[in-house]
Parts: C-alpha cells; sequence; structure tokens
C-alpha cells in the first residue's frame, strides 16, 4: 500500500508540474511572442535508409518546443546584440555557434528563474535529437512531414534567403519550419545509432561534433528529410544555422 501510495504522489506531482509548465509555457508566449507546442510522450522510429540504422525511441516525458525558430527579435531581446547575416526582427537568428545558443537558453532560463515564474524542475534548453525528429516526424514515417514545398523554405523556393518564421504550414503538430528556413542545434553530441531500442537518447557524455537537425534555405530536398542529420564543431556558425528553443524537465 505505501508503494502505491509513493507512485500515486510521484504521478500527482509529475502532473501538477506539466500543469505548472503549461500555464507558464501560455504566459512566456503572450508576453514574448514565442509560442510553444506541448509534444506528448511516444514512441517512433528514428533515422532512415540513409542516416540510420533506423530504431526505435520511446520518449517518456512531455516536453515544449518553439512553434518556430528563435527569431533575430528574440534573440536581440536576450543577448542584445543580433549576429545574424540576413537581418530583420522576423527573420530567424543565424549564424550562432552551438555555445552562443546554449548561453540564450541558460540567459533564458535565469531571468524567467529570478522573476519567479519559471516552475521548479523545468529549463530552457535545446532539444535533443531525438525530441526533434520525434517532433519533425509527427506522427509520420516517411521522408517528410507533409508537402515539402508546402511546409519548407530550401534552395528550390527560397530565393537564397531564409525568410519569416511561420510563413509555410506546420506539421501535424502544429510546428513549423522543421523541414527548412534555417537548419537548427541539437544539444546532443553526434555519434553513431544504436541498433537497438532505447529510452530518451540524449547521444553520447563528450564528442568533437555537436548534432544540427533540418533542412535550411540552402539546401536541396534530399537535406530535408525528417531524418536527416548534419554535425558541426560547437563554435561554428553560418548564416543558414540556427536553433529552435525547449523547454524540458531538467536532464
Amino acid at each position: 500500500m505505501r508503494f502505491a501510495s509513493l507512485i500515486f504522489l510521484l504521478a500527482l506531482g509529475a502532473n501538477i508540474g506539466r500543469g505548472q509548465a503549461a500555464a507558464f509555457v501560455a504566459k512566456f508566449a503572450a508576453e514574448n511572442g514565442l509560442p510553444m507546442v506541448q509534444i506528448a510522450p511516444g514512441e517512433f522510429t528514428m533515422g532512415d535508409r540513409d542516416d540510420g540504422p533506423p530504431h526505435s525511441v520511446t520518449i517518456s516525458r512531455p516536453f515544449f518546443l518553439g512553434a518556430t525558430n528563435v527569431t533575430q527579435a528574440q534573440w536581440t531581446a536576450v543577448m542584445g546584440y543580433n549576429p545574424s547575416s540576413f537581418k530583420g526582427d522576423t527573420l530567424p537568428v543565424e549564424s550562432v555557434s552551438w555555445d552562443d545558443a546554449i548561453s540564450y537558453c541558460k540567459k533564458l532560463t535565469e531571468r524567467e528563474r529570478a522573476a519567479g515564474r519559471l516552475p521548479p524542475g523545468w529549463e530552457f534548453t535545446l532539444p535533443t535529437e531525438a525530441q526533434w525528429e520525434y517532433a519533425c516526424r509527427a506522427g509520420t514515417t516517411g521522408d517528410f512531414a507533409g508537402d515539402l514545398d508546402a511546409m519548407a523554405w530550401y534552395a528550390k523556393n527560397s530565393g537564397g534567403t531564409p525568410h519569416p518564421v511561420g510563413t509555410k504550414q506546420p506539421n501535424a503538430w502544429g510546428l513549423y519550419d522543421m523541414h527548412g528556413n534555417v537548419a537548427e542545434w541539437c544539444a546532443d553530441w553526434y555519434d553513431s545509432y544504436p541498433s537497438g531500442s532505447i529510452t530518451d537518447p540524449a547521444g553520447p557524455a563528450s564528442g568533437a561534433l555537436r548534432v544540427n537537425r533540418g533542412g535550411s534555405w540552402l539546401v536541396t530536398e534530399e537535406f530535408c528529410r525528417s531524418a536527416a542529420r548534419w554535425r558541426n564543431p560547437h563554435q561554428f556558425r553560418d548564416h543558414f544555422l540556427g536553433f529552435r528553443l525547449a523547454l524540458s524537465p531538467i536532464r
């Protein structure tokens, strides 16, 4: 009976924590113009024929993911400068390194925590690679989560430049620009995939390169696939690379 009561209390605490996080996200979106989508736990097949092996992944905890890439206005409001090569408040921030993106996440976490708004046990961060692909697929299993031309700015239709965020169609979970506009940093160090099933993978403890995901205005169709993987040094910056904010339980 004591064990069952403990399980009930842990579940109740988790539900209260999720409720507090959801209420925070709604207010945060209204005040900062940065909507976030709650992503429920689930299972999916990660990887494909070109970036594999395909393997079963379980996402065991809910998290929140930015509906769009972080914009230049949102970046500047926190960091005080704009590093982007293509300027525009509603354009995605780019030319940011992994270190830069993590610094933004930490500063935002510290600001919201100091103001007493951020629920205990949660932090702004980058999505893991598994969280990113799970959210990008949004329940789909093919190369793309829908019609690529309708959903993504990429080499065929971008005119050689990024575009304001959220101007193409979202995927089924309400996430924009997952297949294009700018590629996105993920939290993980890059490594080869496991061959078996895994729960909540977060990459190796150390490495030489950080993961990038998503297509961009610069690349062709094959590099916009849900499973397509990129990697670069953590200090790398370029005009096709930005990031998307995640709100997750502290890892």
